[in-house]
């Protein structure tokens, strides 16, 4: 029996980590200051588990954090073109609101034990690769505004280590896809643009490479590590399947029965600064304590596709 509490739990990835954190019987506190990519609905069927508790505020104005073993970061602003345009608000989320939760649990320490911060963050802090992959210790590199703004976030969190003792867990996962993810990403993106008959745009003529990881595979890699691994780690997290987007794309069009129709028909071709390339991690320390995807992306797609293509997201 663990109390956590998951910053973000609405967002894609967090509500499948409150989902699996739920059903394990951990006691739950939500935050979520409920921006334009959170998913409200979720919120029906948290309520439903008696170990679960909301609060809508701003990770920066939690004034105080209850005794828990974990928290979880999923919290942050991630659309790299928002991030191009302005990254006023990914400094506030993803820089401010880290340090403002390594103050808390700083602060925490009076009559208990201080909780592990476990930090989400990204392969892209590393920047791009054109060959193998990367360890949880090179360099980070990152290319663009968001993804400079999480490699400073994991800084934050490293140096408090160091300085103040706070144990932390930080994970940098792939690409990750899936039901309930927010229309500003690829795969929902694509599925919106086809039933607007708009065309799907495509940076770089679609052929940056990314790695797929589905959110319940990521879930289940952060209950792994909370059971098995240590404090004091960085984690990466890859799904093993890697394609083009323009690939990506095409498999979409397929399950839409849009195979037999040429490809530019349906795109547009646009240029986008600070564009990666291809993102790989060696997850293989993860992967020695006993985790692997468990999901394929072929077979989970068209599942998806029918979930976007049902249900229409502004």
């Amino acid at each position: 029996m663990k109390a956590v509490y998951i910053t973000g739990c609405l967002g894609f990835i967090g509500s499948y980590i409150t989902r699996a954190c739920l059903d394990a019987g951990w006691h739950v506190r939500g935050i979520d200051k409920i921006t334009y990519a959170a998913n409200q609905e979720m919120l029906f069927e948290f309520n439903r588990y008696g170990n679960f508790t909301f609060e809508h505020i701003d990770i920066n104005d939690i004034p105080f954090l209850y005794e828990c073993d974990y928290v979880i970061n999923t919290a942050a602003e991630t659309h790299v073109g928002n991030s191009i345009v302005s990254s006023d608000e990914f400094i506030h989320s993803n820089i401010n609101g880290v340090h403002h939760l390594l103050q808390l649990i700083r602060n925490s320490r009076e009559g208990h034990r201080p909780p592990v911060l476990l930090h989400f963050s990204t392969d892209e802090v590393y920047g791009d690769i054109l060959d193998g992959a990367h360890k949880e210790t090179d360099l980070l590199k990152p290319s663009n505004p968001y993804s400079a703004t999480k490699a400073a976030g994991d800084m934050l969190v490293l140096a408090w280590a160091r300085t103040y003792n706070i144990p932390y867990v930080i994970v940098r996962p792939t690409n990750n896809y899936g039901i309930g993810q927010y229309v500003e990403k690829l795969i929902p993106k694509t599925c919106k643009c086809l039933q607007l008959g708009k065309k799907i745009e495509l940076h770089d003529d679609g052929l940056p490479v990314r790695n797929w990881l589905h959110a319940k595979d990521t879930a289940e890699a952060i209950m792994t590590i909370i059971k098995h691994g240590h404090t004091n780690e960085i984690y990466n997290i890859a799904g093993h399947f890697e394609q083009a987007n323009i690939l990506t794309v095409k498999q979409i069009l397929q399950v839409c029965g849009k195979s037999g129709t040429s490809i530019h028909d349906f795109v547009k071709y646009s240029q986008r600064a600070g564009q990666d390339l291809r993102y790989a991690v060696d997850d293989s320390k993860l992967m020695s304590l006993g985790w692997f995807p468990k999901c394929t992306f072929a077979e989970e797609l068209p599942a998806i596709v029918k979930y976007y293509t049902n249900k229409f997201i502004w």
